[in-house]
């Protein structure tokens, strides 16, 4: 009996310390996502494949890569639009800056943003089935930001399902 009662309190013991432990650690946090669209950035995107890319002159002075899911690579491939569900195109951007070691060289340099489009025709459908997210060293831009994404890709690539970046084949 005695025994049996010792047994009991150490698992109670162990049950609190495991439960404090548990309620320290919490539950995960969530990504950053952005305002408006809720995008966040997806895992592992710099495994994704390349693209394309660009140079964005002044005011920007950027170099862009772009890189796509499976789903998008896809449909890049097949000349596909447009974009199916599930399309996930993630754009890095750094300042364009003249190599040292090359003169006629431009290289990345600072890093600027990271933009994101995810195609979900029902969840974006105000938006053209595309949700968009703009990225500050991890950190979703502002309100004001997102609010220009929409328009600028309907005035300029309506006809391309919004999307900017062609194939580098």
């Amino acid at each position: 009996m005695k025994i049996a009662r010792i047994l009991l309190f150490v698992l109670v013991c162990v049950l609190i310390v495991l439960g404090t432990v548990f309620i320290a650690r919490g539950a995960p946090a969530a990504k950053p996502a952005s305002p408006i669209y809720g995008v966040t950035l997806p895992d592992d995107y710099r495994r994704w494949q390349l693209v394309g890319v660009a140079q964005e002159a002044a005011p920007l002075n950027e170099l862009r890569a772009v890189l796509g899911n499976d789903v998008a690579v896809r449909a890049y491939r097949a000349g596909r639009l447009p974009f199916p569900d599930g399309t996930v195109l993630v754009k890095l951007a750094w300042k364009d800056v003249p190599s040292g070691e090359f003169a006629p060289a431009s290289v990345p340099g600072a890093a600027t943003t990271v933009q994101v489009m995810v195609k979900d025709s029902k969840k974006y459908a105000a938006s053209g089935g595309w949700g968009f997210g703009r990225f500050i060293d991890g950190q979703p831009a502002d309100r004001a930001q997102h609010e220009t994404c929409l328009a600028c890709h309907q005035s300029r690539v309506k006809d391309h399902d919004l999307v900017f970046t062609r194939w580098a084949q």
